[in-house]
């Protein structure tokens, strides 16, 4: 079979397709014939070697996918050939078939939905849900301010946000982009982060009180300044840092506001602490999924042979919503 792989760490012009062996499901596994990768930031860590998971190279990329099952294990119960999936990997997805050693924590492709569309799902899902709903509590009523709104795990926060009953305000540093976001994902208010003070725009928009719950993957000042648009008791979402780096948080505006920082790692968490919170993803994100809730925006559509190009479309945030990979 054909596959992306990472013979070396370093920048997306390390990547090359290869003709490899086609993976043989064990008693356990299945094996899927991958129709689409969605591409997410931890990918291009993993092929630089700055991600928390160390990979041996050579490795083939890829966290997520969507696809056919071609083989299943012996001892795998409620799957067959044939059945529409949306899996996880660590890594793999990049590949024309791919081993799946979860097959529990897989979900049906929705009725209606593209492989392109489902590849683009998992990820940013379980990401929105673990940070929105098993972090934050967030609540009917609550204001969520959403930094990186038009990214996919931003994208996917504004949808569930909205689903659960909150008011939500979303940031970006492009009005094209965030419109995209209010068509797509039905923001309330929209901020460019550019061009407006964020912090004096939320205060505006929330008569001074701030955003109750603030959902953050970017980092960097915009973490830093966040703080000052929270209201008294929020709950600020630490999800990524994809402004390069870690963040300086004052202390002080945490005490006299009363604020709750929280770390997002919803596999982490799951695998240290509270394995039954994984039960969410198998069935209430199916359930959701099939509600239309955090349906994918795909903006980018890449071959194998242009999986660096994908990557770079992701470095340089041309990407609103998801990119993927298309196997076939």
């Amino acid at each position: 079979m054909r596959a992306v792989v990472a013979d070396r760490l370093g920048d997306p012009s390390v990547l090359q397709v290869k003709e490899v062996p086609t993976p043989e499901p064990g008693p356990g596994d299945v094996v899927v014939r991958v129709g689409a990768a969605g591409v997410n930031f931890p990918d291009i860590l993993s092929v630089a070697g700055t991600y928390q998971h160390k990979q041996e190279v050579p490795f083939i990329p890829g966290i997520e996918g969507a696809g056919t099952i071609h083989a299943v294990g012996n001892d795998v119960r409620g799957w067959k050939p044939g059945d529409k999936v949306i899996f996880g990997v660590r890594p793999g997805a990049f590949a024309e078939y791919a081993r799946v050693t979860r097959p529990d924590a897989m979900m049906r492709l929705p009725e209606g939905w593209s492989e392109i569309e489902g590849a683009g799902y998992r990820v940013a899902a379980r990401t929105a849900y673990h940070s929105l709903v098993h972090r934050a509590g967030t609540r009917k009523g609550d204001v969520v301010l959403v930094h990186g709104a038009s990214g996919g795990v931003g994208l996917s926060a504004v949808q569930l946000a909205k689903h659960l009953g909150a008011r939500v305000i979303a940031t970006g540093g492009d009005d094209t982009r965030l419109d995209i976001v209010k068509r797509h994902a039905g923001a309330d208010d929209l901020v460019n982060y550019r061009t407006t003070d964020f912090v004096a725009a939320v205060k505006e928009l929330t008569g001074g009180k701030g955003a109750d719950v603030i959902y953050d993957p970017v980092g960097g000042e915009v973490l830093e300044k966040s703080v000052r648009a929270a209201a008294y008791g929020a709950r600020l979402l630490i999800v990524g840092f994809t402004s390069g780096g870690p963040s300086k948080i004052m202390s002080n505006h945490v005490l006299i506001k009363g604020l709750t920082i929280l770390g997002v790692r919803a596999g982490e968490t799951i695998a240290r602490i509270a394995p039954e919170l994984g039960l969410d993803y198998v069935k209430v994100l199916p359930r959701l999924a099939a509600q239309g809730v955090m349906r994918p925006h795909i903006s980018h559509r890449f071959p194998m042979e242009g999986v660096a190009d994908a990557f770079r479309a992701l470095i340089d945030r041309q990407v609103v919503g998801k990119a993927v990979i298309e196997m076939i």
